[in-house]
């Protein structure tokens, strides 16, 4: 028998943003990671440190109605909500060939309407999601309104500290507070504002491969709401 979902809110750091946590959320986490394994993969595209295949999201059907409930009640999604991107997606980049915006953590959309959503499929040895505070700016999350002055305080970064090394960002650091984490877990799924600062968590960037069979494969989605 599927276990029942559980739920659990978290807040990290000053802003108390929230990221929603559903334990058991399929019931097929076995199926899923069969279906990534024998997805037809390619490049993720500029930003993204692997490849990605399209993932059908006709799983989210047998609980729809709680992460319906989570956008409701926690993100105020009530008029209406969409999907924008659902990808098997696994990363595979060795960490001397990062570029400077994969090294450091990084928002997927300034908007408050995207939640992004991780679906992990494999347990802590394959790394969760870890959350950051910018030390220079304060910011744990990027708007529209303060892009300009994100933008212009990693440049400072920059001229402070030099080039971000070469390596997938874990912890604190000069530039970065580490604020709060999520641990990978077969079937729980996480959601969050696309504008909340993040970062994979790689423990082992040695191993990474891109064969599906030994890769670290995730769904992740993106929802727009209002």
């Amino acid at each position: 028998m599927p276990e029942t979902p559980h739920v659990t809110v978290h807040r990290f750091g000053q802003e108390k943003q929230p990221v929603v946590q559903i334990d058991g959320f399929s019931g097929r986490a076995e199926e899923l990671l069969a279906r990534g394994r024998a997805a037809e993969y390619q490049d993720g595209g500029a930003s993204y440190p692997g490849i990605r295949a399209w993932c059908e999201p006709d799983y989210l059907d047998r609980n729809r109605d709680l992460m319906f409930s989570a956008l409701q009640q926690v993100f105020g999604f009530r008029q209406g909500i969409s999907l924008d991107v659902s990808t098997f997606s696994i990363v595979t980049l060795p960490e001397a060939k990062l570029s400077p915006l994969q090294r450091i953590p990084h928002y997927d959309h300034a908007s408050g309407e995207i939640v992004a959503i991780m679906h992990y499929l494999l347990g802590p040895e394959s790394g969760g999601t870890a959350f950051y505070r910018h030390r220079r700016t304060g910011f744990e999350t990027i708007t529209p309104e303060r892009e300009d002055a994100y933008n212009a305080a990693l440049a400072e970064d920059e001229r402070a500290y030099g080039m971000p090394p070469p390596r997938y960002h874990y912890g604190d650091s000069d530039r970065y507070e580490l604020i709060g984490e999520v641990e990978a877990r077969p079937d729980r799924l996480i959601l969050y504002r696309g504008k909340l600062l993040h970062s994979g968590v790689i423990p082992d960037p040695a191993a990474l491969t891109d064969d599906p069979a030994d890769a670290r494969l995730t769904i992740n989605m993106f929802l727009r709401g209002r």
